[in-house]
Parts: C-alpha cells; sequence; structure tokens
C-alpha cells in the first residue's frame, strides 16, 4: 500500500508549485504516494524508476491526463501528444522528419542571424527585458524556417498568441482564459496559411509548411484542417518557449561568472553547460498520464485509467542520481552517459517511439547559440534587479525577466 493524503491538495500544489511532488515523497519516504487534486484521485512519482515506468512501453496515455485549460493551450485536443499506439508513431514521424540535424542548423542559424541585427536596436535602447525581447525574436525564428515570415504587425500578433500559450498555461480563471482566446485566433490564421498553401499549391522550398499542409494519416487521409493548424502551432510555440531556458542560461552566466569567461574561448564545455542549465532550472514541474490498462509496480496495483503525475523538477533533482543537486555544475555532463530517465526537462525515454519531446535537440542547439552570443558578441550590464525565481509560478522566470542594460557589440 503506497501512502496516501486523503485531503484534497489542489491549494498546495498551487502554493508549493515545483516542489509540492518532491516534498511528498521526503517527508513520506516514498516515491509515489495517492492524493487528491480537483476532487480526483492522483498518484504522484518521481524519480528514474518512475520516469521508466510512466515513459517506458504503452503504459500510460496522455488522454484525458490534463486539465482542459493546460490542454487546450499547449497541445489541443487530437495532437501528437494526445495519441498513443500506431496513430502516434505516425504522426510524430511528421516532427521528427521536420527536426533534422541539417533543420535544427538552419533554424540556428536564423536566429543567431536575427540575434545580430536585434543588437543595434538593443544598443540604441540602452536597457532591455530579455525575456520579452526573445518572444518577437524566436517568433521571427519559427516563421523564417516555417515558411511563413511574418511582417511587423502579424509578428507582433503571434509572438503574442505563442508567449500566452506558455506563460498562463498553469493559471486558473480569467488569464487562462485570455491566452486560451488569443490561442483560438491564432489557430484561425495557421488555419487560413494552410487552406491558402493546399488551395494555390505547396511550395517545395518550404519544407516545414509543406509537410503540415501535406501531411496525411495512417489511414491515408489527409490530416484535417483543424489539426493540421493545430500541429502548425505544436511546431512553431515550443522554438518560442526555448526563450524561457535562454533567460535561465543568461541568469546562470551572470551568477557564476568563471563559465562565462571558460566558454568564451570555445565550445568545449558548451553543450555540458547548456544541459545543466536545462536540468536546473523550472521549466514545467510534472507531465500527466493515464494508464491504459492494469499493471503493478512497486507493490501497488495500478488500475485501468488511474490518473497519475510524474515529477520532472523532483527528477531531475533527485540526489540519488545527481551528486549535490542543487549545485550547479555543468562539468557532470562532460561524461554523462546519456540516461533517458535520470534527466527529464523535455519529457523521458526514446524519441522515436515514446513522448519524449521532439524538439529536445533544438531547444539544446539554440540555448547553445543564444550562449555563443551572449559571451562573445557583445558586452552588457546587469543592473541591480529582482531575480528571484518563485517555485510556485508554473511556468516560472527570474521575476525580472533578465533586465540588460549598456549593451553593445563585441
Amino acid at each position: 500500500m503506497i501512502p496516501r493524503e486523503p485531503s484534497d491538495n489542489s491549494l498546495a500544489f498551487l502554493r508549493e508549485g515545483y516542489t509540492f511532488v518532491s516534498s511528498r515523497c521526503d517527508r513520506l519516504g516514498t516515491d509515489l504516494f495517492e492524493t487528491r487534486i480537483m476532487m480526483t484521485p492522483v498518484v504522484c512519482m518521481r524519480g528514474a524508476g518512475a520516469a521508466e515506468v510512466f515513459y517506458g512501453g504503452d503504459r500510460f496515455t496522455r488522454t484525458g491526463a490534463l486539465p482542459k485549460s493546460v490542454l487546450h493551450l499547449l497541445q489541443d485536443e487530437g495532437s501528437v501528444q494526445a495519441l498513443d499506439g500506431t496513430a502516434h508513431h505516425h504522426r510524430k514521424r511528421l516532427f521528427l522528419d521536420l527536426l533534422t540535424p541539417d533543420a535544427i542548423g538552419r533554424m540556428v542559424l536564423i536566429f543567431g542571424q536575427l540575434w545580430q541585427e536585434a543588437l543595434p536596436r538593443w544598443q540604441a535602447r540602452r536597457r532591455i527585458v530579455l525575456h520579452e525581447e526573445l518572444l518577437p525574436l524566436l517568433t521571427r525564428t519559427a516563421a523564417i524556417w516555417a515558411g511563413a515570415p511574418l511582417n511587423d504587425h502579424e509578428l507582433a500578433l503571434r509572438s503574442r498568441e505563442l508567449g500566452a500559450m506558455v506563460e498562463h498555461a498553469g493559471s486558473l480563471g480569467p488569464r487562462n482564459w485570455w491566452a486560451r482566446m488569443l490561442r483560438n485566433r491564432c489557430e484561425r490564421w495557421a488555419q487560413d496559411a494552410i487552406g491558402r498553401m493546399r488551395t494555390d499549391g505547396i511550395r517545395p522550398d518550404v519544407p516545414a509548411a509543406q509537410a503540415l499542409a501535406a501531411h496525411t494519416e495512417s489511414d491515408g487521409q489527409p490530416l484535417p484542417l483543424s489539426l493540421a493548424a493545430i500541429e502548425r502551432l505544436n511546431l512553431l510555440r515550443p522554438i518560442v518557449a526555448i526563450g524561457r531556458f535562454i533567460v535561465f542560461a543568461a541568469l546562470a552566466l551572470y551568477r557564476y561568472p568563471h563559465w562565462r569567461a571558460a566558454l568564451a574561448f570555445g565550445d568545449g564545455d558548451l553543450e555540458p553547460f547548456v544541459q545543466e542549465v536545462r536540468r536546473t532550472s523550472p521549466f514545467f514541474p510534472v507531465v500527466g498520464g493515464r494508464t491504459r490498462e492494469a499493471f503493478e509496480w512497486q507493490g501497488e496495483q495500478f488500475a485501468e485509467s488511474r490518473w497519475v503525475l510524474l515529477d520532472l523538477y523532483g527528477t531531475n533533482h533527485d540526489a540519488r542520481h545527481w551528486h549535490e543537486p542543487a549545485a550547479f555544475r555543468p562539468e557532470r555532463f562532460r561524461d554523462w552517459p546519456g540516461d533517458p530517465y535520470t534527466f527529464v526537462p523535455q519529457g523521458g525515454g526514446p524519441y522515436e517511439t515514446g513522448h519524449r519531446c521532439p524538439g529536445e535537440r533544438t531547444t539544446i542547439e539554440i540555448v547553445k547559440e543564444a550562449v555563443r552570443r551572449l559571451v562573445r558578441t557583445m558586452t552588457y550590464r546587469v543592473p541591480a534587479q529582482d531575480l528571484t525565481v518563485s517555485l510556485s509560478r508554473m511556468p516560472t522566470l527570474p521575476r525580472s525577466g533578465f533586465v540588460m542594460t549598456d549593451i553593445r557589440p563585441s
């Protein structure tokens, strides 16, 4: 029998955020416990063993595993993450075929060029908030790469919409409703664009747009326009969300200046640095699933359709696998074996068959390029500001968004 907390913990989860699961696992001396959230029984679990159970095989479905307020902003019904089995594998292949090493390299090149073009504007303004600047920069990067370039007016709309989907995914009430309204507007834009492409003819020079417009399901039928629009957003939105990791990378460079000096002269430790940023940064706290069939784990019987939350943040900070997990030590990734269950900032398990984010390598390469730009192509000051990170805000950021002043090209 696993430990059970009989009271409803909805308010406690909102209050504690990223530490909710781990703090109870520590207190109860367990890797899993049962409680209620939103009056619904749920099993919360953490650690590499839990991640392997959650991501290994087809034990879990994402259907019915997220509140509607979260689902409609991040993935939406019928999207690749909401599918299982053959349908999921077939749809995910669309994303894997788009995010090849060459395609990611092209995206990084676009991102670096746009960053360089932004430097004179940032210099003229004297003061910027990095998170705010990254929203349009990454939106334009994603749009150009995907074959949907935006004018300035469209860029302002799309960056606001895509940013709101991430920013308010963990909120309730008016903020969430407002973000969902913006998402609906963005979906209409995506539908119009794909519809025009299907009517006017698919252009071979824009492979991402072409693939979405021409994709057929496993039964050979064209992807419905509404679903094609959803998947277009599921391609663009995660690229915009990378900005949060970039802000945490800038924060790490500020807090650990010896790493800034080390990274200024070569790429040897660049990937370990970015991986440690991803491990330590609070991105999304948990991922939800429902059991597809009954099974047993650690003496607990998991009935069919049981709701489970896997603690991503706690697994990335598990002291059994990460020595001094609260310490920022990129060197731990120099000889890291690549365990897909101890390190789960964007999900765990295999890329090809499971629900692990297909854009993880994209994230790593974009953040690496941002770090190069921060340490090699510009100088700036970090003035006094509130850089605290609230673990009850989901997803979170430094409160100030990371203010930079006196920016100059280097």
